[in-house]
């Protein structure tokens, strides 16, 4: 586990066992390791004394989300309604059941809600349009343990502006170079003794390159000894892992999907996404001009996307949260998947820019580019990648 992961574990393990404890609220990015946290710590539990709970995968209307935590859980619940009438007696339920069920011997219990902010789909629901407030409420209040976790930072700041007291929020660290180091060792050890010096070099390119992103860094890491075994070569990797078909790109589409469906305007935030992918830093004017709209409703749009995370703004220019997300944003977001060759150049221009280098970085010929999964011998590579200092 990464040193910056394990302190955060410890953290929360610290925020438990206080007197009284506190509610961890997690947050992180697609892919930075929340639900591999809970799982951690689930694992560090007697059998009977926890429940880890995937919002996201069973939270559909509430009475069958009260289905699904009822159905799997470790607790005794022979005394509550389980065949409620209404969606506000399903929640009224659940929510009782999460204060207060006990293990078998009677003693509070733990529950992991993963993805916690899943819950406001249920909103839509009559007499429903206050459930996170109203749960969190209840939740501090309870005797029992919880830990929570969402990926949605802006949302979670803005719900716990006058939340319950109890709450303590922690965010996902972005990955150190040596957090990279120590994620890649294992994984680059399998097809070659690297050393110290080669590995830190190659953990310095791949810090560059995600951004400090944990679950890009486990990607690249598997990428490069699948694609060239015996001279792990991060740039060349991510060229071949966000081509169309590439376990890369598929993040990224995921990502990208995930949270638009999670704002509004989809169509009008696809487009703002794509004006500033082919450029970033652009102001609220410049953007609507661009978008041929109001400043007013282009203001609700950019909004929007800042409260999934999208973008950000600073001093009033916006650009992407995620800058490799942007890259996947410009190769994938037109008429016809990118060839061969847009990959590699918008990959070395990405490169470029966050890479130091002594020489300029010279594109690969199109027969050249490694396919996810296959293998090119060392001898039949035909280009140079930027040489690192």
């Amino acid at each position: 586990m990464a040193s910056s992961y394990a302190v955060l574990e410890r953290r929360v393990q610290n925020v438990l066992e206080a007197s009284p404890s506190r509610i961890p609220l997690i947050l992180g990015t697609c892919g930075t390791g929340k639900t591999s946290l809970l799982l951690r710590l689930r694992e560090q539990y007697a059998s009977g004394t926890v429940q880890h709970i995937d919002v996201e995968r069973c939270a559909t209307t509430p009475e069958r989300f009260l289905d699904a935590v009822i159905g799997s859980s470790p607790f005794p619940v022979n005394s509550h309604n389980l065949s409620p009438t209404s969606p506000q007696e399903a929640f009224k339920t659940l929510a009782t059941f999460l204060d207060t069920a006990r293990t078998s011997d009677g003693k509070p219990c733990t529950f992991l809600l993963d993805e916690i902010l899943e819950l406001r789909t249920f909103e839509s629901f009559p007499g429903l349009r206050h459930v996170l407030r109203e749960l969190l409420e209840i939740l501090n209040e309870s005797a029992n343990h919880f830990v929570l976790t969402t990926r949605y930072v802006q949302r979670a700041h803005r719900l716990l502006k006058d939340g319950p007291s109890q709450l303590e929020v922690m965010h996902i660290p972005s990955l150190s170079t040596s957090d990279v180091s120590e994620i890649l060792s294992p994984i680059l050890g399998e097809s070659k003794e690297l050393t110290g010096n080669e590995l830190n070099d190659i953990a310095s390119n791949v810090h560059a390159l995600t951004n400090g992103h944990a679950g890009y860094v486990r990607v690249l890491g598997e990428g490069m000894t699948k694609i060239d075994p015996h001279s792990p070569d991060p740039i060349s990797t991510l060229t071949a892992l966000l081509a169309s078909e590439g376990t890369l790109s598929a993040a990224c589409r995921l990502s990208y999907e995930r949270r638009l469906q999670r704002a509004r305007g989809y169509g009008a935030l696809k487009a703002i996404l794509d004006i500033l992918g082919q450029n970033e830093g652009l102001t609220l004017t410049q953007i609507s001009n661009q978008l041929h709209r109001t400043p007013g409703s282009t203001k609700d749009y950019l909004s929007w996307l800042e409260d999934v995370d999208l973008i950000t703004s600073h001093q009033k220019c916006y650009s992407f949260t995620d800058p490799l997300l942007r890259v996947w944003v410009r190769l994938h977001c037109h008429t016809m998947p990118p060839g061969p060759d847009e990959v590699v150049r918008e990959v070395q221009e990405y490169a470029a820019e966050r890479i130091p280098k002594e020489e300029p970085a010279q594109a690969p010929a199109y027969s050249d580019i490694a396919r996810e999964g296959q293998v090119i011998p060392e001898g039949n590579k035909q280009w140079d990648i930027i040489e690192i200092d």
